[in-house]
C-alpha cells in the first residue's frame, strides 16, 4: 500500500461531550460519529496544555511547551526546532496548513505593542514551522475574522479575504488545496479551525445564524449544570459551531471520495482543549475573567480524538487514558517516520492495537497564564498543584508547588468536591504527589517539592 495521506482536522476549545460518539444527544456530529464507528475512538483523550499557543507548539514539535519557551500565548515557535512539517517534507510528503496558526507573534502581554506582532499581518516564511507549500492562515484567526467574514494570508503573504461563515470558508481553502493537488506525493494537510472558540472581541460563541433555535433543547453536561458560568446562554451557539465543524468535515470527505483517495487517507479529528465556560479559576488574574480553559479540570483537558483510515478501521473504542501530546509522534509513524525519543508521547496506534505493556494509565498536563500549575489524572483521581507565588504569564515553571485540588472521579465524576484537605485521602495524595513529581522531572528536568493544601479565604 502507498503511504497514506494524512488529514489533521482540529478544532479549538471543543469539549468531547459535544459529539454524539461521546454521548451528545442532539444531532451535532453525524459525520464524525460515522468515522468513530468505523475507525478508532479514544474515549479518554486529554490535552497536555489547555491554552491555544502552547498546545499548538506541542502539536508542531512533539515537545513540551516549557521545553520550547512557548508555555503561554504570544511566544513564537523557535526557528531552530525541527517540526512535524520538517519531518514530513523530508519523508516526501507535500504539506499544507490552513486556518489558525498562533505561533508567530511575540508579545510581553495581551495588550503590548511589538514589532514581532503578526496577529493581523502576514506570517513570514521563517515563522511557519517548516510548512513550505500551500498556506492559508492567520496567526490569531479571531483577530482577522469573526463568525462571518474575514481574511487569512497565502504562501506569498497575500491577503485572502472571505465572505460567509468562517468554518465554511476555512474549509473552502482546504478544498482549494485538494483541487490543485496532483497526487505525485502523499499529502499532510492540517486544517486548524477556530470554532467553537469564543470570539474574543464579542465575548461570545458565534454559531451559524439559527443555532440558538436549532439547539434550544440542549442538555448541559453535569459540571456546567452544577457550576453555572455562562453556559446556559452560550451553549446553543457553541453546539452550532460544533455542528458546522462536522458538516465541513463531511465536505472534505466527499471531495476525497470524488478524487478516489479517501481509502488511502488517515483522518485525525481532535481539539486543542475544552471549555469550562467560566466555571473554574475564579481567582484568575486574567483580564475580564476571560478564562474558558487554563485549568486542570476535565472540562478543560478532555478532548475528542478519532482516527479513521488505513490502519485505523477496527471499529474500536479505546478506554485507556491517552494524551494528545502523542499526536506528532503518531502522525509521523503513520508517514513511516520513527522519531524515537526525539518527541514525547507514544504511538497511539500501538495503544489501539494493544501492543503496549506496563504503560502508566495516566496523563500529565501543564497549566499557564491563569497560574503556574501541573496535574496528573488517572482513571480514578484528578490531582492538581499550583505555585501560589508564581505569575502564570511570566513564569512557565516553578520548583515549589502547593496542592490545589483532588477529586475522586469514581464518586465525583463532575469534580465538585475537593478532597485535598480530607485526611481520609492522605495516602492517595502522597502517592499521586510522588507520581506527579516523577512526571514533572521527566518533562522539565526539574526536581520539585509539593507542599500540602493550604486553605484560602
Amino acid at each position: 500500500m502507498d503511504r497514506p495521506n494524512i488529514l489533521f482536522y482540529f478544532s479549538d476549545q471543543q469539549r468531547a461531550d459535544t459529539l454524539g460518539c461521546y454521548g451528545q444527544k442532539l444531532p451535532v456530529s453525524p459525520v464524525l460519529d460515522r468515522l468513530a464507528q468505523e475507525g478508532v475512538l479514544f474515549r479518554n483523550a486529554f490535552t497536555a496544555q489547555p491554552v491555544c499557543g502552547p498546545c499548538r507548539a506541542l502539536f508542531q514539535t512533539g515537545r513540551y511547551p516549557t521545553d520550547l519557551n512557548c508555555f503561554r500565548n504570544a511566544q513564537a515557535l523557535p526557528a531552530s526546532v525541527k517540526t512535524v512539517a520538517d519531518y514530513m517534507e523530508e519523508a516526501g510528503y507535500e504539506t499544507a496548513y490552513i486556518g489558525k496558526w498562533h505561533l508567530a507573534s511575540e508579545k510581553q502581554s495581551y495588550d503590548a505593542v511589538s514589532s514581532l506582532d503578526f496577529e493581523r499581518k502576514a506570517i513570514p516564511p521563517d515563522r511557519r514551522g517548516g510548512y513550505r507549500g500551500f498556506w492559508r492562515a492567520a496567526d490569531v484567526l479571531e483577530c482577522t475574522s469573526h463568525g462571518y467574514d474575514g481574511y487569512v494570508f497565502d504562501e506569498n503573504m497575500q491577503k485572502r479575504e472571505f465572505k460567509g461563515y468562517r468554518t465554511d470558508c476555512i474549509t473552502d481553502f482546504a478544498l482549494e488545496f485538494l483541487e490543485q493537488y496532483d497526487g505525485t506525493k502523499p499529502f499532510f494537510m492540517t486544517v486548524s479551525h477556530i470554532e467553537p472558540h469564543h470570539q474574543n472581541d464579542h465575548q461570545r460563541y458565534e454559531g451559524p445564524i439559527g443555532s440558538a433555535e436549532r439547539f434550544q433543547d440542549f442538555e448541559l453536561p453535569g459540571d456546567l449544570k452544577a457550576l453555572g458560568g455562562d453556559a446556559a446562554q452560550m451553549y446553543p451557539d457553541y453546539l452550532g459551531c460544533c455542528q458546522r465543524l462536522d458538516f465541513n468535515l463531511g465536505r472534505l470527505i466527499h471531495k476525497l471520495k470524488e478524487m478516489g483517495i479517501y481509502d488511502n487517507t488517515v483522518i485525525i479529528y481532535a481539539s486543542d482543549h475544552g471549555s469550562h465556560f467560566k466555571t473554574r479559576n475564579h481567582d484568575s488574574h486574567l483580564r475580564g475573567s476571560d478564562d474558558y480553559k487554563r485549568s486542570c479540570h476535565d472540562s478543560s483537558l478532555k478532548v475528542p480524538l478519532v482516527f479513521h483510515g488505513p490502519g485505523f478501521l477496527s471499529g474500536m473504542q479505546v478506554e485507556e487514558l491517552v494524551s494528545t501530546a502523542s499526536l506528532p509522534k503518531t502522525m509521523l509513524a503513520i508517514a513511516g517516520v520513527d522519531v524515537g525519543d526525539k518527541m514525547i508521547g507514544e504511538n497511539l496506534k500501538d495503544v489501539a492495537d494493544k501492543k503496549t505493556s506496563n504503560r502508566p494509565n495516566r496523563i500529565f498536563a501543564q497549566i499557564s497564564e491563569s497560574r503556574t500549575g501541573r496535574c496528573i489524572r488517572t482513571s480514578e483521581y484528578l490531582y492538581s498543584v499550583y505555585a501560589p507565588d508564581s505569575d502564570g504569564w511570566q513564569e512557565g515553571a516553578s520548583d515549589s508547588y502547593e496542592e490545589d485540588f483532588l477529586y475522586d472521579l469514581r464518586k465525583d465524576p463532575f469534580e465538585l468536591h475537593n478532597l485535598a484537605a480530607d485526611p481520609a485521602y492522605e495516602a492517595v495524595r502522597a502517592s499521586l504527589a510522588k507520581d506527579l513529581i516523577e512526571e514533572i522531572e521527566k518533562a522539565e528536568g526539574m526536581h520539585v517539592r509539593i507542599l500540602p493544601y493550604r486553605e484560602t479565604i
